[in-house]
């Protein structure tokens, strides 16, 4: 295993210069053993990669965007997880294969990109054809995407700000928006719009770009903006999915909206506006005060919606 990318860390926008591997935390919060919370058949996905027999998700302890807010706390903030070495990963890997899995599914991989790049080409290497999905902040370094895209087949990045000061409220990163439409842009130009587009899931995609938006309560101008920056940029037949499934955490007790659910009338704001750019590849969320797939990274089951 090679390490280092993790001596003087810069494998996040943050550009910490750690030494990762001796044993120092980046600001990912994590050092260079790696360390997964997870990882599990996962059917609360999109339909285009959940399918009917689910995608195979591994979630890596740490995360270099550190929103306050974020819905997989437990992991990205608290930092939930074990350690897992080359081997131990690589098995995680094909116990997922062998349950018939539509595609690997790498969720906050860019502060481990040197493990998972390896992970990707052994299990190429022992014969493993399904996609492999960079599921990932939309914080990442531009240069660094055409390296993660010899690996991926699929990448699937949020695109959580257009406004700088937002940003820096929430992860302390006023160049998100920057960064993460340079990052997309790259994806992009590496591999396309997700394909093929099958709506209902009965054909899984099988390679290109989808783009996540999580809609924040009290900040509906913010995902206007960031819906009027995606369609300007790449036009109407980007594939997108914009969620409803805000659920307040700890860290949004004090905040605001951020202590809050999200509103029917916000929600429908923003679905008025996909509608109005005429958007022509979009998931919407059913707007509930309970999802099944809000995690808890306590429990065997994170998700409850995955119990049979």
């Amino acid at each position: 295993m090679d390490l280092d990318a993790y001596r003087k860390c810069e494998l996040c926008p943050r550009r910490c210069q750690v030494n990762r591997a001796a044993g120092q935390e980046g600001q990912c919060g994590e050092t260079a053993v790696c360390r997964i919370a997870h990882a599990g058949v996962h059917l609360g996905e999109e339909p285009c990669f959940s399918g009917r027999r689910g995608s195979g998700t591994i979630f890596f302890s740490g995360c270099s965007g550190r929103c306050f807010f974020c819905q997989n706390y437990q992991i990205s903030l608290q930092h939930t997880g074990n350690d897992c070495d080359p081997a131990a990963l690589f098995a995680l890997a094909m116990g997922l294969v062998r349950e018939g899995v539509h595609n690997l599914n790498f969720v906050t991989p860019d502060h481990f990109w040197p493990h998972v790049r390896q992970l990707c080409c052994d299990l190429r290497k022992a014969g493993v054809e399904i996609p492999f999905l960079y599921n990932c902040s939309g914080y990442q370094l531009p240069a660094l995407v055409p390296a993660v895209a010899e690996g991926m087949e699929i990448f699937m990045p949020d695109f959580k700000f257009a406004e700088p000061a937002l940003a820096a409220t929430c992860m302390s990163a006023a160049d998100y928006p920057q960064i993460a439409l340079e990052a997309l842009q790259c994806m992009v130009r590496a591999r396309g719009f997700l394909e093929p587009w099958d709506e209902s899931g009965t054909v899984t995609a099988r390679r290109g770009v989808l783009v996540r938006h999580l809609v924040l309560p009290g900040h509906v101008a913010n995902s206007l903006a960031v819906l009027r920056l995606l369609n300007r940029t790449f036009g109407k037949t980007l594939p997108l999915s914009v969620m409803s499934q805000y659920r307040p955490t700890p860290a949004g007790r004090g905040r605001g909206s951020f202590g809050r659910l999200l509103k029917p009338d916000e929600y429908n704001e923003v679905c008025d506006l996909i509608c109005a750019l005429g958007f022509e590849r979009v998931y919407i969320q059913e707007l509930a005060d309970t999802t099944a797939f809000m995690p808890d990274f306590s429990a065997a089951t994170p998700f409850a919606g995955n119990k049979p």
